[in-house]
């Protein structure tokens, strides 16, 4: 039962108790005799009647309006309780997919070859994401017959870099498992002997004087296994770095990175400034020849002038030498005939 249906039910009972009580007690204590007292005990009957049946009502009111609450709160819970269950619903489907990714990635830590995929994929997509297309490249093969992971294309100084994306995670693995300090002691020994001789590798294969920079990248695809190695072993590290082997993880390599695509920018606009100064001095002279020919067009203008001017006074005096021939007077025709006998 409902707490909140007591308290009205209580009431109701009374009165209804009430109610049976003063029938029974009419009953009992009627006068034997005399109509009067009876109209009298019959019009207290009906008045107590009365009010009896309106109290029932209001309580009746009352009760009604409480189940009608009573329901719509009951409703309002259910609606609640179906969103809360639509959000579990949501969140445990989720926690299966993360689950099932879980395991995925435990498979593929778990297998070499996959494992080495993953780093590889990894590396590519990062150096894609953050390097132009021409400033590094994949698989490529060096002049010791060594083929490294990715190389990049950096000018000298420092030259090309040669990144390696494989790395012995089963130490580190074992290392994290040690259910006791001699297991633990054990792991570190085989952790740093596997570290040692993979760094000796790179440095051996991947550093190539006049061909590739004096250093080489180890490109670690967990942030937790570097952490994990600057941590226990700094003293590897160190002097894997003065032989220039370096440990990167994601989020270092994207810095690296950054600093090497401004590098390459900057040795592009070194280029393209070399070019334009030299297009520039092709300017400067392409300028001074146009000078010299305009120089000369000036000259043959001038000659030009004068020659003219030369033209023009011979004209005038071929003009001049017509009007005089023009202006002579010939003899007339019997003049010219005597003249001839």
């Amino acid at each position: 039962m409902p707490d909140w249906l007591l308290p009205l039910l209580v009431p109701l009972a009374a009165a209804l108790a009430g109610a049976l009580l003063v029938g029974t007690l009419a009953l009992a204590f009627r006068p034997r005799g005399g109509g009067e007292g009876m109209l009298i005990l019959a019009d207290r009957m009906e008045a107590l009647s009365d009010r009896l049946d309106a109290a029932v009502a209001a309580q009746n009111e009352r009760l009604g309006r409480a189940l009608a609450d009573s329901a719509d709160r009951t409703q309002d819970s259910a609606r609640r309780i179906h969103e809360r269950l639509a959000v579990i619903d949501a969140a445990r489907a989720n926690i299966e997919a993360l689950g099932g990714q879980v395991t995925n990635l435990a498979s593929i830590l778990g297998n070499k070859q996959a494992r080495g995929a993953f780093g590889e994929v990894q590396l590519r997509d990062m150096l894609a994401d953050r390097l132009p297309a021409d400033g590094w490249a994949w698989q490529f093969s060096l002049a010791n017959g060594t083929r490294c992971d990715a190389l990049i294309r950096l000018p000298f100084p420092p030259g090309p870099i040669a990144i390696d994306s494989k790395f012995p995670l089963e130490a580190w693995q074992a290392l994290r498992r040690a259910p006791d300090e001699a297991a633990r002691l054990v792991a570190e020994r085989r952790m740093a002997a596997d570290i040692r001789k993979h760094v000796d590798d790179v440095a051996r294969k991947y550093i190539c004087p006049g061909e590739t920079a004096e250093g080489a990248l180890i490109f670690l695809p967990s942030e937790a296994l570097h952490a994990d190695l600057h941590a226990l072993f700094g003293t590897l590290v160190a002097e894997a770095g003065r032989r220039g082997v370096y440990l990167v993880s994601p989020g270092t390599l994207w810095a690296v990175l950054g600093a090497m695509r401004a590098l390459m920018r900057d040795v592009r606009l070194r280029a393209e400034a070399q070019a334009l100064r030299r297009e520039v001095a092709k300017l400067a002279e392409e300028t001074g020849r146009l000078d010299r020919r305009v120089a000369s067009l000036k000259r043959h203008f001038a000659e030009m002038q004068v020659d003219v001017q030369q033209i023009e006074t011979t004209a005038q005096k071929i003009t001049a030498a017509g009007a005089r021939i023009e202006a002579v007077e010939m003899d007339p025709p019997a003049a010219a005939a005597r003249a001839a006998e």
